[in-house]
C-alpha cells in the first residue's frame, strides 16, 4: 500500500501550497500550450520559481481562484500548479480546452469545499471523486482506475460509515504518480516555470465570481 512517510511526502512541494490548490499533469503539451489553453494573459508569461509562483499567486488572489499559475515540464508531462485555485479539476473551459487530443490528471485541495481527482481524457472527465470518499466515483469510465486506487490506499470499495481514508491527499498523488509514471521524490520546489496570470475577464461561459466550487459540481453532474 502507498504511503508518504511524514518527512519525506509525495511530489515534495505541495504541502506548503495552503488550504487550496490545484497540481495538475498533462501529458505531451509545452508549459506555453498548456497555459495557452488554460487561458492566460500571454502578455505575462515569465519564468519564475516556486516560491515566485506561490507569492504572485497570493497578491493576486482571486475569489477562490489562482491569480497566478505557473507550468513545468518533467518527462512527459507538464506540470501545471494553481496556488488557491482549483479550475483544471472542475471547470469545464478549463479542463476541456487544456486536455484535448491529451490526457489531465489532477488533485486538488480545498478545505472550504472538497477535494478533488479528476482523470480527464480529451475533454472530459473518466473518472472524477473525491478522495475521502473514492467510493462515490463519477465520469465516462468511473472503474477505470481501481485497481490502481486500491494499491494507493484509495479503497474505490470504501465504506462511508468504516474508518475514513488516512492521507488523502498524498494517496490522490500516488495515484497520480502511478498513472503519469512520474516518480514521487519529483520535488516542485526545483522545477523552473513558466508562470502567467489567467484572463482577467472571463466569458459568459465561464464561472462568476460569485459560483462557488459546489455550484460549478452540481451544474456538471458531480455533485
Amino acid at each position: 500500500m502507498t504511503e508518504a512517510p511524514d518527512d519525506l511526502p509525495c511530489f515534495p512541494g505541495y504541502e506548503t501550497l495552503g488550504e487550496i490548490y490545484c497540481v495538475s499533469f498533462v501529458r505531451d503539451l509545452s508549459p506555453e500550450e498548456a497555459l495557452r489553453r488554460f487561458g492566460v494573459e500571454e502578455e505575462t508569461m515569465e519564468e519564475v520559481t516556486f516560491e515566485e509562483l506561490d507569492y504572485l499567486s497570493a497578491e493576486s488572489m482571486r475569489d477562490d481562484a489562482a491569480g497566478y499559475i505557473g507550468a513545468a515540464r518533467v518527462g512527459d508531462w507538464t506540470v501545471v500548479i494553481e496556488p488557491g485555485g482549483w479550475m483544471m479539476a472542475v471547470a469545464t473551459e478549463i479542463y476541456n480546452p487544456v486536455s484535448r487530443g491529451t490526457e489531465v490528471v489532477a488533485v486538488c485541495r480545498h478545505d472550504y469545499a472538497q477535494d478533488t481527482f479528476a482523470y480527464i481524457v480529451d475533454g472530459a472527465p473518466v473518472v472524477w471523486f473525491d478522495p475521502m470518499y473514492p467510493e462515490e466515483r463519477s465520469g465516462s469510465d468511473p472503474d477505470r482506475l481501481v485497481t490502481k486506487m486500491r494499491e494507493a490506499g484509495l479503497d474505490p470499495d470504501h465504506d462511508i460509515d468504516g474508518p475514513g481514508i488516512e492521507h488523502p491527499m498524498e494517496r490522490s498523488f500516488a495515484l497520480a504518480s502511478d498513472i503519469t509514471g512520474l516518480p514521487l521524490a519529483t520535488d516542485l520546489r526545483k522545477l523552473r516555470y513558466l508562470g502567467a496570470e489567467p484572463h482577467r475577464d472571463p466569458s459568459p461561459k465561464q464561472k462568476s465570481s460569485s459560483q462557488s466550487l459546489a455550484d460549478v459540481l452540481r451544474a456538471q453532474g458531480l455533485l
